[in-house]
């Protein structure tokens, strides 16, 4: 099987990477961290322009269908750009509700995400209690171990502006108290309130959606961790050409090649295993995915690290923005421990 995007999908992924290589992204997610929500939403309004955003969204709700192998290759390139905001959250969001089959939760949330005119962030059992960017995010929902699918804070309506009010808050505002900090600023993590919020549905049916919906999100991460990866190990290579040693570019050194050698082997071994669970989103294979991905882009942030010296971790530098996602992309949706008991599980056969 060639593991390799088509003419039509690799068309779009480069009109992302031109749009998001004009768009000032590091400006944006720096603006982001300090609670500044406008640059990021204004990015939102146009990745929703490509219809990124309507590629987890069934057609009968103005989407293009759920299509894991294209949104994946779009994923890719929000991670290679550092894209803040809850966008593996809203399209899990959207596959949640796809997956209940509830006409009236469709037709009130769906249409929205896929045009991008709102946001949204989720909690599900075993993905940890922290929302992602909830202070940001249109809509907080949560799925509670008992099977209960709520909207934390009340109803959690747009207000015409995708989201956003003056100051940066959102509809999702009291759904959670004071955002809590991350290794990554731009990952605002915010806690539920124990109030619970609007029951929109209950049983098993929401159980099985949001196992779906995680199984989305496991994958969806790996693909930002596969492009937070590249990004790392291109500004790497670039930085080793041009900084210089006794009078010789330092990436003429045999132990700095080597570094730099695995860290693309890492990457390289990881790309295929992301396209192949895109193509069978099976627990196995998305977990294999997002272990290998998870650990070749903290790889790529260790290697940047190292070969940059001490001026790789400043604030000034762009690069410290990426280096900060890889540790909680590895483990957000899925630590390497849990990914690999996961990955276990599905190579052992039943007991009878």
């Amino acid at each position: 099987m060639r593991f390799l995007p088509t003419d039509e999908q690799s068309d779009f992924a480069r009109t992302l990477r031109s749009l998001l290589g004009s768009a000032q992204v590091p400006a944006t997610v720096r603006a982001w961290a300090d609670g500044d929500a406008w640059p990021g939403r204004a990015l939102w309004s146009r990745l929703a322009g490509t219809g990124l955003f309507a590629l987890a969204v069934p057609e009968a709700y103005e989407g293009a269908g759920l299509l894991p192998p294209e949104l994946s290759l779009g994923f890719v390139e929000l991670g290679r750009a550092g894209v803040p905001g809850p966008v593996v959250e809203s399209a899990a969001v959207s596959v949640l509700l796809a997956e209940l089959a509830d006409e009236a939760l469709a037709k009130r949330f769906l249409p929205g995400l896929a045009r991008g005119e709102t946001s949204a962030t989720l909690t599900l059992p075993g993905g940890g209690p922290y929302a992602l960017d909830a202070d940001a995010a249109t809509y907080c929902f949560t799925v509670s171990p008992t099977g209960e699918l709520r909207l934390a804070g009340g109803t959690g309506e747009a207000d015409g502006t995708g989201g956003a009010g003056a100051s940066g808050a959102t509809g999702a505002t009291g759904a959670t108290g004071e955002p809590i900090r991350s290794t990554d600023p731009a990952r605002r993590l915010c806690l539920p309130t124990a109030d619970g919020g609007e029951l929109l549905a209950a049983g098993p049916g929401v159980a099985r959606a949001a196992e779906v919906a995680g199984r989305w999100a496991r994958l969806l991460t790996a693909a930002q961790c596969l492009g937070v990866g590249e990004a790392l190990l291109a500004r790497t290579v670039e930085y080793a050409k041009q900084r210089t040693q006794f009078g010789t570019p330092i990436g003429s050194f045999q132990a700095v090649k080597h570094r730099l050698a695995d860290t693309l082997l890492a990457l390289e071994f990881a790309r295929p295993l992301v396209w192949a669970a895109a193509l069978s989103p099976a627990p196995g294979e998305v977990a294999a995915a997002k272990l290998s991905a998870g650990e070749a882009s903290y790889r790529a942030a260790m290697t940047a690290l190292q070969l940059h010296g001490a001026v790789g971790y400043t604030e000034e530098l762009d690069l410290s923005l990426w280096l900060r996602k890889a540790r909680p992309l590895r483990d957000a949706w899925g630590t390497p421990s849990a990914c690999r008991a996961e990955v276990l599980r599905s190579l052992t056969p039943p007991r009878r």
